[in-house]
Parts: structure tokens; sequence; C-alpha cells
């Protein structure tokens, strides 16, 4: 019953925590704490599966078996009453394997196809910014590139890069050009591509999913409430939401049409009337009990094991 339990678990949880995560109100005050939740939650529907995918393999074939409960008692092994497993055994080890394979290509191609955009990338930005006699590749960490659109930009990478244009230089002035700077930094700090990358994988390859759809819609979002706290905790959330406006306000973003960028005036208007942070207790409660999620599917499978051993 154990590979059973596991994968009940993982469906209640893949239900469950995306509607009480997007109905709760400390998500926006605590968007470090809700990348951790939100991590939590994907790690352990993903360890539900993958647990249950090892003990139907182990109840299917003897061979695995042998392998996963080698240095196991036999007490413990007869725990988990291996010889009762009926023919779902197979065909569950199998269908979760082929959909572990799945993930692994998903994310494969999620990474190759980054590599690719961000390779494409340097390459323009050498053609754009050629490098001088005697200066090494890979050494300029900040590029200043000639152009009539003011943006900034974080190019990942070894070494990653801070990429502004000329237009952006005369628009932003002093510390809102450094807030600018700071956000994008913030993202290179806390590794923020490979959020975005996982979360692409699993929502690409399991698109009927709304736990990994929903996962990655928040990533994008909470990445940049994450690097926006970063840039205003350095030079204060007027000087940072001024410094948004000024980048973004000739694209048409805060008029009245939906754009693809909706999500800027929020911004602006969340570092504007900030609200109330969450005490450092609760803080610290949310995050102990976010981590307990993956623990539960370990403490499912151990169960029968430990029993035994009791």
């Amino acid at each position: 019953m154990v590979p059973a339990v596991l994968l009940l678990l993982g469906a209640l949880t893949a239900v469950a925590a995306p509607r009480l995560l997007t109905r709760a109100d400390w998500t926006d005050r605590e968007p470090v704490v809700a990348l951790w939740v939100w991590q939590c939650v994907v790690a352990g529907v993903l360890l539900c599966c993958a647990l249950s995918m090892t003990l139907s393999a182990a109840a299917a074939w003897q061979a695995v078996r042998g392998h996963v409960f080698a240095t196991a008692p036999h007490a413990v092994v007869d725990a988990y009453a291996f010889g009762a497993a009926g023919a779902w055994a197979p065909t569950t080890a199998v269908a979760l394997a082929c959909a572990g394979v799945w993930s692994a290509a998903m994310l494969v191609r999620e990474v190759v196809r980054a590599r690719a955009r961000r390779n494409r990338r340097r390459a323009e930005l050498l053609v754009r910014a050629p490098l001088l006699p005697g200066e090494q590749p890979g050494s300029d960490r900040l590029v200043v590139l000639e152009g009539e659109r003011p943006e900034a930009w974080w190019l990942p990478g070894a070494p990653p890069r801070l990429v502004v244009t000329t237009a952006a230089l005369r628009r932003l002035k002093g510390r809102r050009l450094d807030a600018v700077l700071a956000h994008e930094q913030g993202h290179a700090r806390a590794r923020h591509d490979w959020l975005l990358h996982c979360s692409a994988a699993l929502a690409g390859g399991f698109p009927q999913v709304p736990v990994f759809a929903a996962f990655r819609d928040e990533m994008h979002r909470l990445v940049e409430l994450a690097a926006d706290d970063m840039a205003s905790r350095r030079f204060g959330r007027l000087t940072t939401a001024l410094a948004l406006v000024e980048l973004n306000e000739d694209r048409g973003v805060f008029g009245p049409c939906p754009t693809a960028q909706a999500h800027v005036p929020q911004r602006v208007h969340r570092l504007l009337t900030p609200p109330d942070r969450l005490t450092a207790a609760r803080r610290l409660r949310l995050t102990a009990l976010a981590s307990l999620v993956p623990v539960i599917p370990v403490l499912v499978t151990l169960t029968p094991g430990l029993r035994a051993l009791g």
C-alpha cells in the first residue's frame, strides 16, 4: 500500500498546495519565503513519484529489490510485503520511470535552449560591443550598449554580465540607475535562472498538471519581487519604483491596454505601498513547515521498515 499512499499524497499536494498558496496574502509580502515554499511543494510531489516508482519496481522485480534493500534486515523487507504485489507494480513502475525520463529530457532541452539563447545574445553583444585591443573576454562585468530604448538586463553565464543601454544611462540618474543595476545583480546572485529553467521544463513537459504551470507562473512573478526587494533595501522603495517607471514608461505598460509586461504596474504599486512584513517568527515557521513537505514522503516510505525494527 505504500506506493499507492505515496501517489495519493503527491496528488493531494499537487492539488491543494497551489490553491492554498495562490489564496495566501503573505506571498507578495515575503517573496523569498514564497519561493522556498513553492520549491518544497514541487520537490515533495516529485519525491512522492520517485519513491513510489522505487517501491513499485522493488515489488515487481527481484533484481531491483536486491539493490534497494541490499543491506536491510529480512524483517524490514518482509514488512513491505512485496510478495503480495499484483500486476499494478510493474505498470506503475514503468509509467513513473517514463515520467522521470521525460522530466529529465525536458530539463535538458530547456537548458540547451537557454544556453543557445545565451550564446546567441553573447555573440550579438560582442558585435555591438567588440573587445578593445588587449581586453580579455569575460573581463567586463558591466557592458554599455548604444541604444535608443532604455533597457537593462542580466545575461547569465560565466561570468554573468549586466548590460545597460546608453538611453537608460541618460534617463536614469544617480541612485535610480544604481537601483536598476542592484535589481539585476539580485537575479544573478540568487541564480534565479535555474528556478526559471526548472519550472519551465516541468510546465512544458507536463502541461496538464496544474501545479507545474502554477509553479512556472509564480517563479516568473516572485523572482521579480525578490529582486525588487533586494534593490529597495539598498536604495529605498521610492527610488526603485521611480526607476521602474522611467525604465518602462515608453513601453505602454502603464496604459489602459494589457501588455506582456502588465506585472510592472503591480510591482510599482507594491513598492509605493509596501505591506507589512511578516514577523521573524512567522517567517521561520513558514520556512520550517515548507521544509517538512519533502520529508513527509520519506517518512511514509520508511514507516513499515521502522515498525519492523521497533
